[in-house]
């Protein structure tokens, strides 16, 4: 062989980068994550793929601006004009039972308290020279909700958007870890063993169907900004309740939530691509969006705090952390907070009904954060 033939046969070595090295290990550690940790298994696994295919050197997966090759063209279809977080949004929907909710309304006073972090943490990046877009897809991070902060970042920081994503589906999977120190700081064991009677109120068809009807109206006309994120969300709900279209309800849970999460993580992996990931601000956009998860738990705790003086001690404020949008895994978590101090104190019900008012709470923030930065665009 001559020495151009092994030049091309070695082109792969030639272009071997100590950052996209990193980066390939960094893709096997989310990999690793997801299949022994299984750490949300179902997008950390296609992230850490993505990744992993858009940092080989000369990477044919990600192509070129004439000839975009798969990955490149996944997130041009799917993210780039944020459709993909709308889908999944749909699925999210369909699975979610606002019934909880619906039986005790006050829950979304906790919901709205689940998104404290997210102003805060957005005048945290600001003051540490990130600019006003760039600021609020980093703030969206608290809403603990992957396909939120994607929608938001991709429209207000495109350039942000791997190590923005990263963190929230990392910080959404260590939820059992980050949530209960937070939890346990802020209450005493006199207030997480306070017992909560359950509704026997039962909740009607015509009053599940009309919620996701009544609050994409109220939205649309309140928040427009948010009208993509919560009418994608109710229209899967609507499903749901409706009873009358069982098919499209399942294939939006299954089919249409599996394979859009796939084409999504890929996507999204192919975003770390080293050069542009590893930056001094990627270690910041991590520390701020673990610093806003931990202060959207501590305001919803100290809410419930202050529901429970209200309430003349007979609410558990340990509940007000399931207002955050990591829904179900929020709810679980305070249950088994509760059950370390009493195995037999059940409030699983008011927790998933604060965890479903934070799905909602989240997608009106993002709403809110567009309608914020619609200048600074």
């Amino acid at each position: 062989m001559d020495a151009s033939t092994i030049q091309n046969l070695l082109t792969g070595f030639y272009n071997l980068s100590w950052q996209g090295l990193v980066m390939i290990a960094v893709g096997i550690l989310l990999i690793y994550l997801a299949i022994a940790k299984e750490y949300e298994p179902l997008l950390l696994l296609p992230i850490g793929a993505g990744c992993l295919l858009a940092n080989m050197p000369i990477s044919m997966m990600l192509g070129t601006a004439e000839e975009p090759g798969m990955l490149q063209f996944l997130y041009d279809i799917g993210v780039g004009n944020e459709l993909f977080p709308l889908l999944i949004f749909i699925g999210i929907g369909a699975m979610t039972d606002f019934g909880p909710l619906l039986e005790n309304p006050k829950m979304v006073l906790l919901g709205a308290a689940g998104q404290f972090g997210i102003f805060l943490t957005l005048i945290l990046a600001l003051l540490l020279g990130f600019t006003r877009p760039e600021a609020a897809s980093i703030g969206i991070i608290g809403a603990i909700d992957g396909p939120t902060s994607i929608y938001v970042s991709a429209q207000l920081a495109p350039h942000l958007l791997g190590p923005i994503t990263v963190a929230a589906y990392s910080y959404m999977s260590l939820v059992p870890i980050i949530m209960p120190p937070v939890m346990r700081l802020l209450t005493t064991q006199k207030e997480r063993s306070i017992r909560m009677p359950y509704s026997s109120r039962e909740i009607s068809q015509r009053t599940r169907i009309m919620f996701p009807i009544v609050v994409t109206i109220i939205v649309g006309i309140l928040v427009p900004f948010a009208l993509p994120l919560i009418g994608t969300l109710m229209l899967g709900n609507l499903m749901r309740e409706s009873k009358v279209v069982e098919r499209l309800s399942g294939a939006a849970q299954n089919e249409l939530n599996n394979i859009v999460t796939l084409f999504l993580g890929l996507a999204i992996g192919s975003t770390m691509v080293g050069q542009n990931f590893i930056k001094p601000q990627t270690l910041f956009i991590l520390v701020l969006g673990l610093l806003a998860f931990c202060l959207d738990t501590a305001a919803g705790v100290l809410f419930g705090k202050l529901m429970n003086l209200f309430s003349g001690g007979k609410f558990n404020p340990l509940i007000g952390a399931a207002g955050i949008s990591a829904f179900p895994m929020a709810a679980r978590v305070v249950q088994k907070e509760v059950s370390r101090e009493d195995n037999t104190n059940f409030v699983l019900m008011h927790a998933m009904g604060a965890n479903a008012a934070g799905q909602v709470a989240s997608a009106m923030a993002g709403g809110v954060v567009l309608a914020l930065m619609a200048g600074a665009i």
